[in-house]
């Protein structure tokens, strides 16, 4: 199994698809393209490749989506950032809300020895005018922000799903192993009888019992060790899930099928990784603040309104003949020991700071496409290789037991045949599982996500 295109047209789909709405920061760097076209070696040949639009199309298994569902509903560490996507909403409605004018009413009663009590109200309207779009680009900012928590919200969903697919292959894979253990146990608690067995008809001697013995109290050692890795695994599913107890969990006897590489790969391009996505709207949200830094030196002009009534009853007091009063004020900072200069140079910096974020977001993502992909090779081969073995090794435990029913051989050789296909079968086990687990990280490094 291999995977079909350049690795160049994957990576430069990334620039062609974040860089569509806005262009780079202007700092001094290499250009992005430039940085990628060290990557062009990469080609993958396919042979009937199948089509995957989610992350949970590359696991079949029935009762996954249940457990799925659950988890993403009660994971604490996933409500935590679907609470942190609501507050950016929130933030916004409040850098928002600095564009309209702002309304205060005001009442008070007060009693002199002279004068006797009177009352006094006034309504006033205030608004800054926003001749310098800054507060338009703190509202740009905080919408960049938010698409930023969004981006982090569906990295995170990503990431949760793709952890309790992990977990349970590895119960699958886990039980698959205690399996393969326990027919290796039969298999040796039957070498340990026939040796008695024949002992008693004089066609042999105990000296092979004790090893026969070790090998038997080994393998129950390993069982019981198996036991308590599935216990763990089911306690981790229960964790992701954030629940105390899974109802219902059930656990499939065989490892799921791997599907066929990817089709189209250019298509699952990198541009679609919810942490490359946000560490580009971050870029963006920086460039909008430093606008405003810059902006924070220039003349503000603020008009005010007034409504005022002085008056010897309530009632008279709630404006019956006020007097209104328009104001209208231009201010321009001149000295603050060099704050708002210190302020842009922070934005600035920030700014430089999120595109460097930026792009080693993009390399590791680079990074890890190469290692799934290199990854999925070797798996491959291996697999492929050690089938061959286990066969080799399957017929030579007939032959050896035949050899050994007729007295040819030693209890020992036919001892080695047998535990070498048990070990072939749990490595293959392994790759099977190792295969399933890459394949998930490999959708996850192309940005495949999971339906909402």
């Amino acid at each position: 199994m291999y995977i079909h295109k350049k690795m160049a047209m994957l990576l430069c789909a990334v620039t062609c698809g974040l860089a569509a709405c806005s262009s780079q920061p202007s700092y001094h760097a290499k250009d992005t393209e430039q940085l990628l076209k060290q990557h062009e070696q990469w080609q993958y040949i396919q042979q009937n490749a199948q089509h995957v639009s989610y992350l949970t199309d590359l696991v079949s298994i029935d009762g996954l989506e249940p457990i799925i569902a659950q988890a993403v509903a009660n994971n604490p560490s996933y409500n935590q950032m679907h609470v942190a996507l609501r507050l950016a909403y929130a933030q916004r409605q409040v850098t928002a809300a600095s564009q309209w004018f702002s309304v205060d009413a005001d009442f008070n009663g007060q009693r002199s020895e002279d004068e006797g009590t009177q009352y006094s109200s006034s309504l006033g309207v205030s608004w800054e005018a926003d001749v310098w779009q800054k507060n338009a680009d703190s509202v740009s900012a905080q919408d960049m922000t938010i698409a930023s928590s969004q981006a982090d919200y569906q990295g995170a969903r990503d990431t949760l799903v793709a952890s309790v697919m992990r977990t349970y292959l590895n119960i699958i894979l886990r039980q698959n192993l205690l399996d393969i253990e326990q027919q290796r146990l039969v298999v040796l608690q039957n070498n340990e009888q026939n040796i008695i067995e024949r002992y008693q008809l004089g066609l042999g001697d105990l000296e092979a019992l004790d090893t026969a013995r070790t090998s038997t109290a080994s393998t129950r050692a390993t069982i019981a060790d198996y036991i308590e890795q599935i216990a763990q695994s089911k306690r981790a599913l229960e964790v992701l899930g954030g629940v105390d107890v899974l109802e219902g969990l059930s656990v499939p006897a065989q490892m799921p099928n791997v599907l066929q590489p990817l089709a189209e790969l250019p298509v699952q391009d990198l541009a679609r990784r919810p942490d490359l996505q946000s560490a580009f709207y971050q870029i963006k949200a920086k460039r909008y603040l430093v606008d405003v830094s810059y902006k924070a030196l220039l003349p503000s002009i603020t008009l005010s309104a007034s409504l005022s009534d002085l008056a010897n009853t309530p009632s008279q007091a709630l404006l019956a003949s006020p007097v209104w009063s328009l104001l209208g004020n231009l201010s321009a900072p001149l000295f603050q020991g060099g704050a708002l200069r210190a302020q842009v140079d922070i934005a600035k910096l920030n700014a430089e700071q999120a595109f460097w974020d930026y792009q080693d977001t993009l390399l590791t993502a680079v990074n890890e496409v190469e290692n799934a992909l290199g990854q999925e090779q070797s798996l491959s081969t291996q697999q492929e290789q050690i089938n061959i073995a286990l066969q080799s090794a399957q017929r030579s435990v007939a032959n050896y037991q035949s050899k050994y029913q007729q007295g040819l051989i030693d209890i020992l050789d036919l001892l080695t045949v047998q535990q070498t296909v048990y070990d072939l079968q749990a490595q293959l086990a392994q790759i099977h599982y190792t295969l399933q687990t890459n394949r998930i990280d490999l959708g996850l490094a192309l940005g495949l996500g999971v339906s909402a």
